[in-house]
C-alpha cells in the first residue's frame, strides 16, 4: 500500500510495507486510534493480531508501549512485519509469530505476556463467532494485564459480539473501518 507509515512517535514518518494481501489500517484510524487510547499505549506489551504489515504494533511501539509480539498466519505477511522491524530497527522490542491467531491463543501466553495492549485486525469475512472466539481467548489466564485495552477492527456496519469480560468504550466509522476499542472492567 504506497503511503504506509508510521504516524507519530520515535519513529513518526517512517515509511512501512505492507503484503498485497492485506487491509493494512490506514495512517488517519491509526492516528485516531492512539489518540483515543493516549497512555493506555504507553508502558505496555502489545500484541497484534492478524497482523499484515504490523502497522498497528510498530505504530505503539513508537509511541511507547515497551515490547511487541505481531502473529498472522500468512507468508507475506511475515515478510513484510520482518521488513518492517528491520526498517525500524525495533528486532530487540518485538518479534513475529507465523502461526494461526486461533493456535497461537490456545497455546501458553508467551514470555512477554500478559499484554496492556491488543490490537486485532481480522479479515473482514472472518464470522463474529470466531472473532468472539478470538477475544474470549484472550481472556484466559496470563494473556492480558487486568486493565488491558483492545482494539478490533471490523466492517462498517458488522459490530462485534464482545464476549464477556470485554466492554466497549469507544467506537467509530472511519470509511468502510469501524473500530471498537474495549477494555476488561
Amino acid at each position: 500500500m504506497p503511503g504506509l507509515r508510521i504516524v507519530a512517535g520515535d519513529l513518526g514518518g517512517l515509511r512501512l510495507v505492507a503484503p498485497d494481501s492485506a487491509r493494512p489500517t490506514t495512517d488517519r484510524v491509526r492516528e485516531a486510534v492512539f489518540s483515543a487510547l493516549g497512555d493506555r499505549a504507553v508502558d505496555v506489551n502489545v500484541l497484534d493480531l492478524f497482523a499484515g504489515s504490523g502497522a498497528m504494533a510498530i505504530e505503539a511501539l513508537s509511541r511507547g508501549a515497551s515490547r511487541g509480539v505481531l502473529v498472522d498466519r500468512e507468508r507475506s505477511a511475515m515478510a513484510a512485519i520482518r521488513k518492517n522491524l528491520v526498517s525500524t530497527k525495533l528486532l530487540t522490542r518485538a518479534r513475529a509469530v507465523r502461526k494461526p491467531v486461533r493456535g497461537f491463543l490456545l497455546a501458553n501466553p508467551p514470555r512477554e505476556a500478559p499484554f496492556g495492549l491488543v490490537c486485532c485486525d481480522p479479515p473482514y469475512d472472518l464470522s463474529t463467532v470466531q472473532l468472539a472466539d478470538t477475544l474470549g481467548l484472550l481472556a484466559r489466564p496470563g494473556w492480558v494485564a487486568a486493565d488491558a485495552t483492545v482494539v478490533v477492527e471490523r466492517a462498517a456496519g458488522g459490530a462485534p459480539d464482545l464476549p464477556s469480560p470485554w466492554v466497549s468504550t469507544w467506537e467509530r466509522t472511519y470509511g468502510d473501518t469501524l473500530v471498537v476499542i474495549a477494555s476488561a472492567p
